[in-house]
């Protein structure tokens, strides 16, 4: 997630905390669980959705 917005189709706009962000689909990045401390809180089930299908956009064969 970031802060710095770009208007590219990988990324999903959202509001977190009172900001306005994106999730950065163009760079995912893999992580070991024992690196996750806290958890900062839950995208909304319509934010998650948005996710979900730009990844099977970006990953779809057509």
């Amino acid at each position: 997630m970031t802060t710095a917005k770009r208007n590219y189709p990988t990324r999903v706009n959202l509001t977190f905390k009172g900001k306005e962000a994106q999730v950065v689909l163009d760079q995912i990045r893999t992580i070991d669980k024992s690196r996750l401390i806290n958890k900062l809180g839950k995208l909304p089930e319509e934010i998650g959705n948005q996710v979900l299908d730009t990844l099977v956009e970006m990953f779809s064969r057509d």
